[in-house]
C-alpha cells in the first residue's frame, strides 16, 4: 500500500514512517505544511532546502504547502485529495503518540479524503519510544524549544542521557506537548546523512528556534 507521510522533519514522523515500512507500507510522498511565506516549516522552523534533502535521501516526493493557521485544515484536506489522485496513495502515516485531539483531527482529515490514518507510535511509553528511535539509528537534533528549556538545548543531539535529563526536569522526553521539536539528520531510511548549513539561535516571544543560514 502506498502511503503519504505527514512529515515534520523530526523524530516522531520519521520513526512512524520507519515502523510503517517495516509493516510493509510503501512511502511515496512527504507532506509538510509550511509557514505562509513557504520558506520554513511550522513549529520546527525547518527550511525547505533541508526538507528537500530529507526527501531526496529517501527517494520520495516532497509536497510543501504554505498555509496560515486559519486555512490549515482546508489546505491540508485539499492537498490530500491532490496527492491521492496524483500518487495513488491509500493512507497517511502520522507520528502522534497520545494526544487524542490530534488523532481525532487526523482521522477527520483522512476521512474527508477517503484515506486511512496510520499512527504506529500510538499509546507507547514516551521514554521507551525515544530509546527505540535511538537504538534503531535515528540521529536527531533539537531545533526549537520552549522557554523552560531555553536556547541552551538548541542544536543538541538527542541522546538517551539527554532524554533522561529532560524527564527528570519534568519535561516530556518526546516533546509531545510541544516542549521541543527535532530535525532528523540521519536514519535507516536515508541513503546518506543530510548536510546542514550553519545556524544561530534566537528567541521569538515565548519560543526558541535554530535559525539556519540561507544558501
Amino acid at each position: 500500500m502506498k502511503v503519504l507521510s505527514s512529515w515534520s522533519g523530526g523524530k516522531d514522523s520519521c520513526f512512524a514512517l520507519m515502523k510503517s515500512v517495516a509493516e510493509g507500507l510503501q512511502p511515496t510522498v512527504l507532506l509538510n505544511m509550511m509557514n505562509e511565506n513557504g520558506k520554513v516549516s511550522r513549529s520546527h522552523g525547518i527550511p525547505l532546502s533541508i526538507l528537500e534533502q530529507q526527501a531526496a535521501q529517501m527517494g520520495v516526493a516532497l509536497v510543501a504547502v504554505p498555509a496560515s493557521w486559519s486555512q490549515y485544515e482546508e489546505n491540508y484536506i485539499a492537498t490530500l485529495h491532490k496527492i491521492k489522485e496524483e500518487y495513488k496513495i491509500e493512507g497517511v502515516v502520522f507520528g502522534d503518540i497520545d494526544l487524542e485531539p490530534h488523532r481525532e483531527w487526523e482521522e477527520k482529515v483522512c476521512k474527508a479524503a477517503d484515506l486511512k490514518a496510520f499512527l504506529p507510535l500510538w499509546q507507547q511509553n514516551r521514554i521507551d519510544l525515544v530509546n527505540q528511535m535511538l537504538d534503531e539509528g535515528i540521529e536527531t537534533m533539537i531545533v526549537s524549544c520552549n522557554l523552560e528549556m531555553g536556547e541552551i538545548y538548541l542544536g543538541k543531539l538527542l541522546t538517551k542521557e539527554l532524554a533522561l535529563e529532560l524527564e527528570q526536569k519534568g519535561i516530556d522526553p518526546c516533546g509531545e506537548n510541544g516542549e521541543f521539536h527535532t530535525l532528523v539528520i540521519n536514519c535507516p531510511l536515508f541513503q546518506n546523512r543530510i548536510q546542514l548549513p550553519n545556524f544561530e539561535v534566537k528567541t521569538y516571544e515565548n519560543y526558541c528556534f535554530v535559525v539556519w543560514e540561507e544558501n
